[in-house]
C-alpha cells in the first residue's frame, strides 16, 4: 500500500517547493452568523489553526509578508501560496472575494491560491469567477465535508448535508478546479464500518487531495462541554494509525493525502493528547505500511 504525499505532488504541480501561508480574510460561517445556525460547528475553534500572525489583524498583504518573514529565514527561496483557511472563505459578495484573492496574488513570491469553505458556500457566479483564476494561477478549493453521515452534519451543527458536498464537489471539478476535501474520524457514534463506507464514498468522488483529522475535543467548545458530561473513549495513536491504514486502503492511488491528523496547541486540547506532530505521525503511517506489506510479502 502506497500513497502519494502532498509536499511531492505540490511540487511537481508548480515546479518549486511552496509553503501554505494562512490567512485571515475576516470572514465567518452560515452557521455561526444565523443564517444557517448560530455557534458554528461543534468542535471548532478557528484559533486551534490560526497562526499568531493572523491573529494580530491587518490586511492580506500585511500578514502574508508577516508569514514570509517567518519562513524566509529557514527557507529563503520558498515561494507561497496563500491559504484562506479560518472560517468559510467563499462566503461574501462576489466583488469583496474578489478583492481578497486578487490582492493576496499581487504579493511577491505568492505562486497561487488554496481556499477553505464549505460546500454550501460555492455559488455558479463565483465558481465562473474561480475557473478563470485557475486559468492563470494554481489553485486549490478545499471543502470540509467532515463526514458523510447525515445525522453527524446536523449532530455537530454544520448546516449542510452530505449530498450538497457530493454536488458542490462534482461542480467544482467538472471547472477543471483541483478540489480538496477534509474528513474527521472518530465521531463516537459513527462505527468502523461507516467510516469505511465513508472512505469508499469519498473514493467515488473527482477530488485532487483529501485531508483528515482525528476528532479532538477543544477546550471552550460545545463538543468539550458533551464530553465532559459525558466522556466517551478516544483512540489511541496506534488504534488510529490502524483506523487510517484500513481507510486509505479503500482509496485510489492517484488520491494526494495532505495530512492524516490535526496539530492543535496543547493548551487548547482536552483529548485525545498524543503529542504527536503531524510529521511525526506521518512517519507511523509510513513505518504500519511498510510492517504490513512485509507480512503481506509486498
Amino acid at each position: 500500500m502506497e500513497y502519494k504525499e502532498f509536499g511531492t505532488w505540490l511540487q511537481a504541480e508548480l515546479g518549486c517547493k511552496a509553503q501554505k501561508l494562512s490567512v485571515d480574510a475576516g470572514l465567518t460561517c452560515p452557521n455561526r452568523d444565523g443564517t444557517l445556525g448560530r455557534g458554528g460547528c461543534t468542535f471548532c475553534d478557528n484559533r486551534t489553526f490560526n497562526p499568531a500572525y493572523c491573529r494580530q489583524g491587518g490586511s492580506i498583504t500585511d500578514q502574508l509578508e508577516a508569514g514570509k518573514r517567518f519562513f524566509s529565514r529557514k527557507y529563503p527561496t520558498m515561494k507561497y501560496l496563500a491559504y484562506f483557511q479560518s472560517y468559510s472563505n467563499s462566503y461574501g459578495t462576489l466583488s469583496h472575494l474578489k478583492e481578497l484573492y486578487e490582492e493576496a496574488l499581487r504579493v511577491p513570491d505568492v505562486v497561487g491560491l488554496v481556499i477553505g469553505t464549505r460546500p454550501d458556500c460555492m455559488p455558479d457566479a463565483l465558481l465562473e469567477y474561480l475557473e478563470e483564476l485557475n486559468r492563470r494561477t494554481f489553485l486549490l478549493v478545499e471543502y470540509g465535508v467532515e463526514s458523510a453521515n447525515e445525522e453527524t452534519l446536523v449532530r455537530v451543527n454544520r448546516g449542510h448535508t452530505f449530498a450538497q458536498a457530493r454536488e458542490c464537489i462534482i461542480r467544482t471539478a467538472q471547472r477543471g478546479i483541483r478540489v480538496g476535501v477534509h474528513m474527521i474520524l472518530g465521531f463516537p457514534w459513527e462505527t468502523r464500518s461507516e467510516l469505511i463506507r465513508q472512505a469508499q464514498l469519498i473514493a467515488s468522488l473527482p477530488i485532487t487531495t483529501l485531508k483528515l483529522h482525528q476528532l479532538q475535543v477543544i477546550r471552550g467548545t460545545q463538543l468539550a462541554r458533551e464530553y465532559e458530561l459525558h466522556p466517551w473513549p478516544l483512540p489511541t495513536a496506534e488504534e488510529y494509525v490502524d483506523l487510517v491504514l484500513e481507510y486509505i486502503s479503500h482509496l485510489p492511488p492517484s488520491l494526494v493525502l495532505e495530512r492524516f491528523v490535526s496539530q492543535s496547541p496543547p493548551e487548547y486540547v482536552i483529548a485525545p493528547r498524543w503529542g504527536l506532530k503531524n510529521h511525526e505521525f506521518s512517519a507511523l503511517v509510513k513505518k504500519a505500511i511498510q510492517k504490513r506489506s512485509t507480512q503481506l510479502g509486498q
